[in-house]
């Protein structure tokens, strides 16, 4: 019997690595230029995104689909339970006077409401419009402008506010209904006159071509984006991915795959994650944050099988696992932990791949020991049943990856944008290799152009820019979307991203620096928070740094330091300075010696969404920076 299961398990893991079939194109010299990957779902000629939920109402009906918080329990919702609140809301959209084609603005944080929300405006006929909570009033005036939503729903009488801050000039200003304040049960009572007939008729009369949602861009150089999404775009997506990775978390883990979302449903990602569980019956439950104190109770409640996150979770993982260790006086005894864990993560993934023996049985003593009294302990903080992830959004630390994959946690890199639908590339099962994104999703393909520029092409990129034919036709060039990124494909046709076109920094040597290398790597070590790499046209590369609030307080603390010691005070802390230090040197240990960072300032104050340094999505503004620390940036360089 033994022999048998080992037999099938091989067949099963065989299977699912070989999904996916790639084809490489290289140029003159042999380097792969090009990498393209064979659809797994096929292209729907009719229908759209709104019929998942009442497709599995019908195929279905008492199927677990999702799961709603109501204190720390989690009660189950069906699929006929989902449908009929989809409905009931569709319907009170349409009596309250959404047209087809019309836009709804949505502005909330994560939450049950947001998805039946999504699925409703659908079936009405109408598109989303996601909106960030944390939006000012001048961001939300553009959005609700540019999109010309009618109707903005939003969580908490503040967002009422800044809505109406906003659009006060506006010649009609949109209706707004807020979620606390029982929007759902308005709009379900609202809608009871309306027919199921004409409920359906909406429905039915959406196509693939549809326009399903205009997603807004961060808009880190400018005003935001609307980037307009197709249904076909939104399925071409989730479907691929449902296929490629759903038989992973549920066949070899021998589980119902289930998910806890805690993305910002305003980023795509978090968008085509909720469709893809709809698509797969996946279990899906949601979070209003990153936030460790609401993060950590939802995750031990929950107990997903499978997450989607950024690097900025696992990062915070892995650094509450050192605090923890460093308060009760064992530090060092973490960071033996992390060095093993890394080098038997390498030795894992070798023999997983077939390039090495696996550990020696002295590392496999040491992983023992330390599975024992740290990786064990990992596992329990993401609920216990987790063994795999996915991380998007920014590149995760490789030595990181490993730690997590000592750990029984596999991490699937990838990478994509809000005009690729989110992934375009993606780990491919059973087939990791970290420090890169991996493969192109199921149906797409990725080039390098001439200048090193990131290429995709596929069902998954964007229609166009909502109002702005100038920009579209400036990306979209021969059905292939340029990036705006830098990247690298090896001999397997795995992506390396290595920067933005627009940040790269040239020195007054003439070296050119990729500053996300330095930073993301940078920004993976306590106690740093956010940084800026410098140097265009300056004879070498520095760094402005803040510091992470939680690491600065437990670095006090451990030191027996007051916890309210003015960062003024410290930024000369030879202490403090030697553990930046290390960072530093982490990160230069990935670039060559004339591209790493000779000096660096520490800066008072973070960067945040509310003084302009952050984008929405968390992405750096690097010239409001430049401009807010001009005078730290001169002292760097002595001028």
């Amino acid at each position: 019997m033994g022999v048998r299961k080992d037999l099938r398990r091989a067949r099963r893991r065989a299977d699912l690595a070989a999904r996916g079939g790639t084809e490489l194109i290289r140029d003159g010299s042999g380097v792969v230029r090009e990498v393209r990957t064979a659809p797994l779902a096929p292209r729907p000629t009719t229908g759209s995104t709104a019929d998942l939920p009442f497709a599995n109402a019908a195929e279905a009906p008492d199927a677990v689909v999702l799961r709603r918080r109501e204190g720390t329990v989690w009660r189950p919702v069906t699929a006929a339970a989902f449908a009929r609140e989809v409905a009931d809301t569709a319907k009170g959209l349409i009596a309250g006077g959404l047209e087809p084609g019309g836009a709804v603005a949505v502005m909330s944080r994560t939450r049950w409401e947001w998805t039946v929300l999504d699925f409703a405006v659908w079936a009405a006929g109408g598109l989303t419009v996601p909106v960030y909570p944390t939006s000012s009033a001048e961001q939300v005036e553009w959005i609700v402008r540019d999109s010309g939503a009618r109707l903005v729903i939003v969580e908490t009488a503040g967002n009422a506010e800044t809505v109406a801050a906003g659009t006060a000039r506006h010649p009609e200003r949109p209706r707004v209904r807020v979620l606390d304040d029982g929007a759902m049960t308005e709009l379900a009572a609202g809608g009871a006159h309306v027919p199921d007939e004409e409920l359906a008729g909406r429905r039915t009369a959406l196509t693939p071509d549809t326009a399903a949602t205009v997603c807004y861009t961060s808009g880190t150089t400018g005003r935001p984006k609307g980037c307009v999404l197709t249904h076909a775009s939104l399925h071409a997506e989730a479907a691929n991915t449902v296929e490629l990775l759903h038989p992973l978390f549920k066949q070899v883990t021998g589980r119902t795959a289930s998910t806890l979302l805690f993305l910002p449903l305003a980023h795509i990602l978090g968008r085509t994650l909720q469709i893809a569980c709809l698509t797969a019956r996946i279990e899906l439950g949601h979070c209003p944050g990153l936030k460790p104190d609401e993060l950590r109770p939802a995750l031990r409640e929950f107990r997903p099988t499978f997450l989607v996150g950024v690097p900025y979770l696992f990062e915070k993982i892995h650094d509450t696992g050192r605090a923890t260790a460093e308060r009760i006086g064992r530090g060092a005894s973490f960071d033996r932990a992390h060095r093993v864990a890394v080098r038997f993560g390498q030795a894992r993934l070798d023999s997983f791949l077939g390039t090495g023996k696996g550990p020696g049985p002295g590392l496999y003593a040491a992983w023992a020991l330390y599975d024992l009294l740290v990786y064990r302990r990992i596992r329990r903080e993401l609920g216990g049943r987790m063994h795999h992830a996915i991380s998007g959004g920014a590149p995760l630390d490789r030595d990181l990856n490993l730690f997590f994959f000592a750990a029984g946690i596999l991490v699937h890199e990838g990478y994509g944008l809000t005009e690729t639908s989110a992934a375009a590339t993606i780990m491919p099962p059973l087939r990791p290799r970290p420090g890169t994104v991996g493969l192109p999703v199921p149906g797409t393909a990725v080039r390098i152009a001439d200048d090193g520029e990131i290429l995709v092409r596929g069902g998954i990129v964007f229609h166009s820019y909502r109002n702005d034919p100038a920009a579209t036709d400036a990306v979209l060039r021969d059905g292939w979307f340029a990036t705006g990124d830098l990247g690298a494909l090896d001999e397997d046709g795995y992506l390396t991203v290595t920067g933005r076109k627009k940040d790269l920094l040239v020195t007054s040597g003439g070296k050119n620096v990729s500053p996300a290398v330095l930073e993301d790597r940078l920004r993976s070590r306590p106690p740093v928070g956010q940084c800026v790499v410098v140097g265009d046209n300056r004879p070498f590369v520095a760094a402005l740094i803040t510091l992470d609030p939680d690491a600065l307080a437990h670095w006090l603390t451990v030191r027996g330091r007051p916890a309210d010691t003015p960062l003024s005070e410290l930024v000369g802390d030879p202490l403090l300075r030697a553990d930046v230090q290390k960072a530093v040197d982490h990160a230069n240990g990935a670039v060559s010696r004339a591209e790493s960072i000779r000096a660096f300032a520490l800066v008072e104050g973070e960067f945040t969404e509310d003084n302009g340094l952050l984008t929405p999505s968390l992405k750096v503004r690097r010239h409001v920076v430049a401009r807010a620390y001009a005078a730290e940036i001169e002292a760097l360089y002595g001028t």
